[in-house]
């Protein structure tokens, strides 16, 4: 007798995880910082800001964000997937949160920024996908909806809003073509649906 095969995606949401609102993000640091929790603060932080790949991120080294002894208002880091630099911002809130994480946890230049269970390790991606399901669950969204690309996604997509310029997206998340961000941040959707808003018929 042949047994009935169950597709792997049964009850799966699949596709692109949407990004977060602002009004999500500050409602995520916000439960971040009264609970005390200096290493979700600066992962969440710097996340958002360097619209990194989770690969990239978790494999952050402290010297990766430092300048000296003070976190650095810019960073460049080589992508794992695509063997390119990327650049990105630290922005005020986001420097406050890593070098206090840093301070705290005593970490030194060539130390993983987020250390995983084992010494010498970073955090795995595993470990950082339990994470962001964590933050969204805690202020009442599905954690199925959302995984690590939705805070990649997040901070491209609010400066797409504003600024419709396609070009600095890309270059901001480090695609290779123009294509892989137009796909990336669903904007012929988004843009199609704006003005089809606009007509009243």
């Amino acid at each position: 007798m042949r047994t009935q095969h169950i597709p792997w995606n049964k009850g799966r949401l699949l596709g692109q995880k949407p990004p977060l609102k602002p009004r999500e993000i500050w409602s995520i640091r916000i439960r971040l910082q009264l609970a005390g929790k200096a290493r979700d603060l600066a992962l969440f932080n710097l996340a958002l800001d360097s619209k990194l790949r989770g690969c990239d991120l978790v494999s952050l080294r402290v010297r990766d964000v430092f300048l000296g002894s003070a976190v650095a208002p810019r960073a460049i880091v080589m992508q794992q997937k695509t063997r390119r630099p990327v650049q990105f911002e630290v922005t005020e809130a986001s420097r406050d949160a890593v070098a206090a994480w840093v301070s705290g946890a005593q970490l030194r230049s060539g130390d993983c920024l987020f250390p995983g269970r084992a010494k010498g390790t970073h955090l795995s991606l595993r470990q950082y996908a339990r994470i962001v399901k964590g933050w969204v669950g805690c202020i009442g969204l599905d954690p199925s909806r959302y995984g690590t690309n939705s805070l990649r996604r997040t901070k491209a997509t609010l400066i797409y809003k504003r600024t419709k310029n396609i070009r600095a997206i890309q270059l901001l998340l480090g695609h290779c073509k123009l294509e892989s961000t137009v796909r990336y941040l669903w904007i012929e959707i988004d843009d199609a649906l704006e003005i089809s808003e606009q007509i009243d018929i």
